[in-house]
């Protein structure tokens, strides 16, 4: 009976073991636009147009503003380990050019190198005009709401209500 309770114990010890392990495993994931080579070299510049570019590589992760309304495809990988922010792997971000036609002129790739890391500064956001405390924010317009001109107490030149 010793025999069973020791196995018992060893299982349990290895099952922990197992899950502790597996926790520490690292987490891969893709996000975006899943490139196909093939496909990204059929778009020629001159020929193809928004619509031939939407049925060969889909509707784009977003869309320019500006110059013409490029396109871009963004595919991302990432990876993170544990309870740890992730981390970029890799980033290809593909930028097609049209004209003020809608005829393709470029399709360009870009990596890494485009991935812009940013540090806030601070814990609050510096606005204009005066500080106000938690008070100020709750029972400020008290005796304003209502008044004309916002003073207290009213006033205005009628008579009659």
């Amino acid at each position: 009976m010793s025999v069973t309770i020791a196995r018992l114990m060893m299982g349990a010890a290895l099952g922990l073991l197992a899950i502790t392990a597996s926790a520490c495993t690292p987490l891969r994931s893709h996000q975006g636009y899943i490139i196909d080579a093939d496909l990204v070299n059929s778009v020629q510049p001159g020929v193809d147009n928004r619509q031939s570019v939407l049925q060969t590589l889909g509707k784009p992760s977003f869309t320019s503003q500006f110059n013409q309304g490029d396109w871009y495809y963004v595919a991302r990988d990432t990876r993170n380990l544990a309870f740890n922010n992730p981390k970029v792997v890799s980033q290809i971000t593909l930028r097609v050019a049209f004209d003020q036609n809608g005829t393709v002129t470029g399709v360009s790739r870009g990596g890494m190198e485009q991935i812009a890391s940013i540090s806030p500064s601070g814990e609050k956001t510096p606005t204009l005009g005066r500080k106000r405390g938690l008070f100020d924010e709750l029972f400020g317009n008290i005796g304003t709401v209502g008044a004309v001109g916002g003073q207290p107490g009213g006033g205005g030149d009628r008579d009659e209500p």
